[in-house]
C-alpha cells in the first residue's frame, strides 16, 4: 500500500454511508482514489465553481463582460461571482451596496445564470453543458436545479474538473488566474460553517483559502489554495504548491463530522504527495 492508498483510508471511518475520494495531479494523473468514483453525489454549492466556469467561458465567448451590470442597481457580473453583490443568501433582498460586503449568496450564483440564459439565449444548464461538461467528458454530471446548489456529479467527473482547474484547457491561463485571484480584496464576511472571516476573501466563483481560520482544508495546504465545500458533504481544493488537487464526496451533509475530518484527511493528503 502506498502512502497515498493509506492516506485515503480516512474515508472508511468517517460517519457516513457512502464515500468516494480522489487525488488529481497536476497533469491530470490520479495519484490515488478510494470508493465508488461513479457513484453519483449532490454537490450542493460545489455547484459554484462549476457556473462560475462556464460564466468565464461566457466572458471569453463575448456572451458578457465581468462588468457588465447584473442583479442590484450598481452591482455587475463580477460583483455576482466574488459575493459582492449586496443580494441576501436566498432572497432577492439586498443587503448592502456593490463592493462593501462578502455576503456569501446562493440567490448571486441564481441571478448570475439568470443573466447569462438570457445573453445567451438557450437554457443556462443546456449552456454550462455545452461549455463545461461534455468538453471535458463530465458525462456523469448534471445541472438540475440552482445553479448555486443543484447539481449532481461524480468523483471520476469532479476529478477531471479538477485536472481543468490545474491545466486549463476550455479558458486561456490568464482567465483562470484572476479568478483565483482575490476580487475586492479587504471585505469582511461569514464563511458558512466556520463564522466571520477578516477578511474572507474569495475570487471569482472560488473561495481562497488565504490565511482564513478556521477552515475546511487543512492547515498545511498552502495560502493559495482555491476551492469549494458544499453543505452535502463534499468539497474540491486545488494547492497549486503541492500540484494536486482533492475530491471529497459523501452522503451526509455537512455538520461536525466534516469539521472534524475534512482537515485530517487533507493533512495525510499533503503528506503523502511530499513523501
Amino acid at each position: 500500500m502506498t502512502a497515498m492508498d493509506d492516506a485515503l483510508t480516512q474515508i472508511d471511518d468517517w460517519p457516513v454511508g457512502s464515500a468516494a475520494v480522489v487525488v488529481i495531479g497536476r497533469d491530470g494523473s490520479t495519484l490515488g482514489s478510494r470508493g465508488d468514483l461513479d457513484r453519483v453525489y449532490r454537490l450542493a454549492s460545489v455547484t459554484k465553481p462549476l457556473t462560475a466556469y462556464a460564466s468565464l467561458v461566457a466572458v471569453e465567448e463575448g456572451v458578457f463582460e465581468l462588468d457588465d451590470p447584473a442583479g442590484p442597481p450598481g452591482s455587475t457580473v463580477r460583483h455576482l461571482l466574488a459575493h459582492t453583490s449586496g443580494l441576501d443568501f436566498s432572497e432577492d433582498k439586498v443587503r448592502a451596496e456593490p463592493g462593501t460586503r462578502r455576503i456569501y449568496s446562493n440567490r448571486g450564483f441564481e441571478v448570475l445564470a439568470q443573466t447569462l440564459e438570457a445573453r445567451a439565449e438557450i437554457p443556462f444548464s443546456t449552456y454550462i453543458h455545452e461549455a463545461v461538461f461534455a468538453p471535458l467528458g463530465m458525462s456523469s454530471t448534471r445541472l438540475t436545479g440552482s445553479a448555486g446548489a443543484g447539481a449532481e456529479s461524480t468523483a471520476a467527473d469532479l476529478a477531471r474538473f479538477a485536472a481543468e482547474l490545474q491545466r486549463p484547457a476550455l479558458l486561456a491561463p490568464q482567465t483562470l488566474a484572476l479568478a483565483t485571484t482575490v476580487a475586492f480584496p479587504g471585505l469582511d464576511g461569514v464563511l458558512p460553517g466556520y463564522g466571520v472571516q477578516r477578511p474572507n476573501d474569495w475570487g471569482l466563483g472560488f473561495e481562497l483559502r488565504d490565511d482564513k481560520s478556521p477552515h475546511w482544508t487543512s492547515g498545511a495546504n498552502s495560502p493559495d489554495t482555491f476551492g469549494h465545500f458544499g453543505q452535502s458533504g463534499t468539497f474540491l481544493w486545488v494547492d497549486p504548491q503541492a500540484r494536486a488537487a482533492c475530491v471529497a464526496l459523501a452522503d451526509r451533509d455537512f455538520g461536525q463530522w466534516a469539521i472534524e475530518a475534512w482537515p485530517p484527511l487533507s493533512d495525510a493528503v499533503l503528506a503523502a504527495l511530499a513523501t
